[in-house]
């Protein structure tokens, strides 16, 4: 299987800024609620009037179509261009889904082309005199799947002057997430293409900044989409650190180091060793570091990352049922999300210090695996009771914290786990639950979370519940009763040190059944975004 699943990060369509589209590209039409039609036009003075790519789409073909400018409608237009609702142009939400759709029209255009197209191959192919032989009498090479031949696609250009500058990078995410496609097959996806955005000569500048925000934080969803739908007879605990390291070794400033199941067990870091004690595949810790060099931070706050990386998760001896489990290849979706949101910080030069930690393991059952009753010591020397092994993620975020509040002096933690199915319950499967000791911090993250279109919605943090987080055999126990997502918080806030800290439960949005607005169906890379939202919120002075 290793030499089949695709390449991290697997290609996504590349956005340009131009204030003249190639010759080649395709023109879209960008048409509002209101009835305006947006084209790409060149920033020249003289434009050909009967040029049909330069004008606008007729009333009667409008009609027609049944066009009204819905965010999301997408038509191919008899002219051979495109015709894409983008509703009334501020909505963002609505414009990512805009992007999304075009993308995937494309996406699904260039499939259907291939298919045409590799048919018409085999057909000339076998026509030929001798099998073994070209035309010109050249051997006839077969490349892998990776390298396999494809028609080519022909770029596609959009105007967006009259876009707001926020409305430009909502479309652009949707387009970038909208191309995007993770499949392990002998034939890979056709390549995503290009997409050229035409603005007036003097607004290119301000544009590339803004391509450069919008794909770091379409890339990071992305990225975290690739990582946690990796399947997990690839995605060992070793193998995601490790990829993780790779990607950072790549980003100039950024600091990766792993720590091994050997490391672990010398600086006693037991939720990690409990839960991963089943599986003959080692934990590890994965911690990423951005201080950068040689410019003055905005903020001097330290902000500490955590991420949830359960590679897959059986339930242990208190073993999930059968239906679902399939989809616990994705238990790491939040390791990956944090994972992503600092290859992005770093890219993006933000200049806050900022850190993030990765615990990774594997959830199974064995003769080694931990039981319900067993004590676990953390990182900081608390106790843990065991009640139920299926409820691993707080385990190990607790020695993540634990290290982070005794050895990383952080001013503010936000961690995030694919935690409890009570969030599924209590908010669906499109938002989070937010839970937080610190106002301030939440405030700071529901507002990051709103420029990133991902929906968080605050939970309470109950006394009553928060007594019966105590253990009468060890400090803390693990699944105290009450209502299971606030009690999971609890438990988690023992570890904390009174740092201001917030935890996003994400079990509901970090993965979907079917596709909806710019996001996936299965893995979604819920939260990066947010993530790197946080960080540029806090740099950036108020």
């Amino acid at each position: 299987m290793v030499g089949t699943v695709p390449v991290v990060p697997t290609p996504l369509l590349v956005v340009l800024a131009s204030a003249r589209p190639d010759d080649r590209a395709e023109h879209v039409v960008l048409l509002d609620t209101d009835g305006n039609q947006h084209l790409p036009r060149p920033a020249t003075a003289e434009v050909d009037r009967a040029d049909l790519d330069l004008s606008e789409v007729e009333p009667m073909v409008l009609e027609r179509l049944g066009a009204s400018g819905k965010a999301g409608e997408v038509y191919a237009l008899p002219d051979g261009r495109w015709l894409l609702g983008v509703g009334d142009g501020s909505d963002l939400a609505g414009l990512r889904k805009a992007g999304a759709t075009l993308a995937g029209a494309l996406r699904s255009r260039a499939e259907r082309s291939r298919s045409a197209w590799s048919g018409s191959a085999q057909s000339r192919s076998g026509s030929r005199s001798g099998p073994d032989e070209s035309p010109a009498g050249q051997p006839e090479t077969s490349p892998g799947p990776e390298y396999e031949q494809q028609p080519e696609t022909r770029p596609v250009a959009l105007g967006v002057a009259e876009l707001s500058a926020s409305g430009r990078e909502a479309l652009v995410v949707g387009l970038i997430l909208g191309s995007h496609q993770y499949r392990v097959s002998h034939r890979q996806p056709p390549l995503p293409g290009q997409a050229e955005l035409v603005v007036p000569e003097a607004a290119l500048p301000e544009l590339r900044r803004q391509l450069e925000v919008a794909g770091t934080l379409a890339g990071a969803t992305a990225l975290a989409r690739d990582l946690a739908s990796t399947p997990s007879d690839v995605k060992t605990p070793t193998w995601l650190v490790e990829t993780a390291a790779e990607l950072a070794a790549e980003v100039p400033g950024l600091t990766a180091e792993v720590w091994p199941v050997e490391r672990l067990r010398a600086e006693g870091f037991g939720g990690l060793l409990a839960v991963g004690g089943g599986s003959s595949r080692p934990p590890a810790l994965l911690r990423l570091g951005w201080a950068p060099a040689g410019a003055p931070l905005a903020d001097n706050r330290h902000l500490v990352l955590v991420g949830k990386g359960i590679t897959f998760d059986t339930g242990g001896i208190s073993i999930k049922p059968a239906d679902g489990m399939h989809l616990m290849r994705t238990d790491m979706a939040a390791g990956g999300a944090v994972i992503a949101a600092m290859l992005a910080i770093a890219r993006l030069g933000v200049p806050l210090r900022v850190t993030g930690l990765v615990p990774a393991a594997e959830n199974h059952v064995s003769g080694s695996a931990y039981r319900p009753g067993d004590i676990v010591r953390h990182y900081d020397g608390t106790t843990t009771e065991v009640v139920n092994t299926d409820a691993e993620g707080r385990m190990v975020l607790a020695d993540a914290l634990g290290y982070a509040v005794r050895e990383l002096a952080p001013d503010l933690i936000v961690d995030a786990a694919t935690l409890t199915g009570a969030m599924k319950v209590a908010l669906g499967m499109r938002t989070a639950g937010l839970f937080a000791s610190d106002d301030e911090l939440a405030d700071a993250v529901l507002a990051a979370s709103d420029r990133a279109g991902e929906r968080l919605w605050r939970m309470p943090l109950l006394d009553h519940v928060a007594d019966e987080v105590d253990s009468t055999i060890a400090d803390v126990r693990q699944a105290p009763p009450g209502p299971p997502g606030i009690s999971a918080a609890l438990f988690l806030r023992r570890f904390t040190g009174g740092v201001p800290w917030v935890h996003l439960d994400i079990a509901g949005p970090a993965r979907c059944d079917k596709p909806y607005d710019e996001v996936a169906a299965g893995a979604t890379g819920f939260v990066a975004r947010t993530l790197v939202e946080l960080a540029l919120g806090l740099a950036t002075p108020s």
